[in-house]
């Protein structure tokens, strides 16, 4: 069995919420305290074992090729002026994994970007890892969780979490079939955003996948769905007629960086593990409690 070891990051979305900003920056670019959404996702695909990774882009996005390539100007200067642990902290970027980059020509859906790096993944197993979610776990990281799943099932996961009742309309939430074991569903489809209603669980996929080749054959045959758009959703939901595939529930924070309000969780959030930050941010907060 063909161990995972690509993955690919959709990153061509437009990020309409975050206008005026995003016009000039993609979302992904934006810091989480002083570093890129982008760099966190893709150092949670290298700490998992990912050797290659093809990132989506459209042709406004050059500027994530730019951060993880070398820039000898900044790096000369930091050298000269003797800032070493700075000098050192972005040499360590561009060699993280290598890196590849395929553009989405036109704004098709999330299906159609993953179909973009078919020749990329050659008939391999592969990881995908949305750019808008942001993955913290205090154990392993969460792709990694998906990978040892894949290892022991050989079939597709995805990764899901319980969300509340009310907030299933913002999902793609799974039908289960089988209950394997305490944190795996054999699932018998999925339901894209459901009415609240009608949803057939809680369980949510939340930006992370380990997906069969197979993938691809319905991919290219899948006709638009919601939105006018060719829906990743869609296509396993028909790869089911052919092999198994199962959700798992994984351990670890997920935030929306393509919310408002999600990426502001996640600098909280993350200010409050900084050692240089967390008294201040605190502090700041308590503030706010005795207005």
């Amino acid at each position: 069995m063909k161990k995972v070891r690509k993955a690919v990051i959709p990153a061509a979305g437009l990020g309409t919420r975050f206008l005026p900003a995003t016009k000039s920056m993609p979302k992904e670019m934006f810091t989480i305290i002083d570093t890129p959404t982008i760099q966190y996702i893709v150092e949670e695909a290298v700490k998992s074992g990912i050797e290659e990774i093809c990132i989506i882009t459209n042709s406004t996005k050059h500027i994530m090729e730019n951060h993880f390539d070398y820039n000898f100007e900044l790096e000369t200067r930091l050298k000269e002026r003797g800032d070493l642990e700075k000098y050192e902290e972005i040499r360590k970027i561009p060699k993280m994994c290598k890196i590849f980059y395929v553009r989405q020509l036109e704004p098709k859906g999330l299906g159609h970007a993953i179909l973009c790096a078919k020749e990329f993944i050659n008939n391999e197993p592969f990881a995908v890892l949305l750019g808008d979610d942001l993955m913290v776990s205090d154990t392993e990281p969460v792709l990694k969780q998906l990978i040892n799943e894949y290892d022991k099932t050989k079939c597709s996961i995805l990764g899901v979490q319980t969300v509340d009742k009310k907030d299933v309309y913002k999902y793609g939430i799974i039908d289960p079939k089988v209950q394997v074991d305490k944190d795996l569903v054999e699932i018998k489809g999925m339901d894209e955003k459901p009415k609240v209603e009608e949803a057939k669980s809680q369980l949510a996929v939340l930006g992370r996948y380990v997906l069969s080749p197979t993938i691809f054959k319905y991919l290219e045959t899948q006709v638009a769905g919601k939105a006018n758009e060719i829906q990743l959703t869609d296509a396993i939901m028909r790869m089911l007629s052919e092999e198994k595939v199962y959700a798992y529930d994984f351990k670890g924070t997920r935030y929306d960086i393509g919310d408002k309000f999600g990426y502001v969780k996640a600098i909280i959030d993350f200010a409050l593990k900084n050692e240089e930050l967390k008294d201040k941010t605190k502090d700041y907060i308590n503030s706010l409690n005795d207005n």
